[in-house]
């Protein structure tokens, strides 16, 4: 048995039809819902991370021809997997899977698979280099790669370098999709976490043509008069 083959029986042998049914339903896999079609099997995360640690061993390709499965889950082991490797990989490597990752998003194709690798892959390749690929995946047609740009900044935030994220926000602004709403005001929450005067310059330029969610999201642990302030208009 191929290792592709051994890591799908594996996974699929962890899985639980009952959650699967509510996973399907919470990642909104019907009919034109942003996930259509996607398949679950019914795993937990703290599941699919304890089942890494005996899969280290494998190769980039080997990681990437788990990426395409048709499971949701077994998809998401790739992409924990990926990040493991890029961790302890050399130049050469990290460069491999960087590029694997942005040729393999029709793959990446949900939020947690976006959130849980995005940043530690795209955006920790791209710290010290050229920032172009996560702007022109910010004016992707591509859902997905959308979001891709702006959770990869999350490493940059990491880092207090907010340049970036800002820059994106202000591509994504408005952006027609809920999800990407979300991640936007979700990382300039971040940003306001570790530069709150950095946030709100940002904030006071763009708060009132921003989609309600993405401000929200933003200003979620602003003081309650502060943040009645925003969404009453009135800052």
């Amino acid at each position: 048995m191929n290792i592709n083959k051994k890591i799908h029986a594996e996974i699929k042998a962890l899985g639980n039809s009952e959650y699967a049914v509510r996973m399907q339903s919470y990642f909104k896999t019907g009919k034109g819902e942003y996930a259509e079609g996607d398949r679950f099997l019914g795993i937990r995360m703290p599941v699919l991370r304890a089942t890494i640690k005996k899969y280290k061993h494998i190769s980039i390709d080997e990681a990437f021809e788990v990426l395409t499965s048709r499971y949701h889950e077994v998809r998401m082991f790739a992409l924990l997997l990926l990040v493991e490797l890029f961790k302890s990989a050399n130049e050469k490597d990290k460069k491999k899977i960087f590029s694997g990752y942005l040729h393999n998003t029709q793959y990446i194709n949900n939020w947690d698979l976006v959130d849980s690798s995005a940043g530690r892959i795209i955006g920790a390749y791209l710290s010290e280099r050229d920032k172009k690929p996560i702007y022109k995946l910010s004016r992707s047609k591509n859902l997905w790669e959308r979001r891709i740009s702006i959770i990869a900044t999350s490493c940059f935030i990491a880092n207090n370098d907010f340049d970036d994220c800002l820059k994106i926000s202000e591509i994504l602004l408005h952006d027609e999709e809920d999800l990407i709403h979300k991640a936007v005001g979700w990382m300039l929450r971040e940003v306001g976490n570790r530069d709150i005067t950095v946030e709100e310059r940002f904030l006071k330029k763009y708060y009132q043509q921003m989609p309600r969610t993405m401000l929200r999201y933003a200003i979620e642990r602003f003081s309650e008069p502060k943040r009645k302030g925003y969404l009453h208009g009135t800052i």
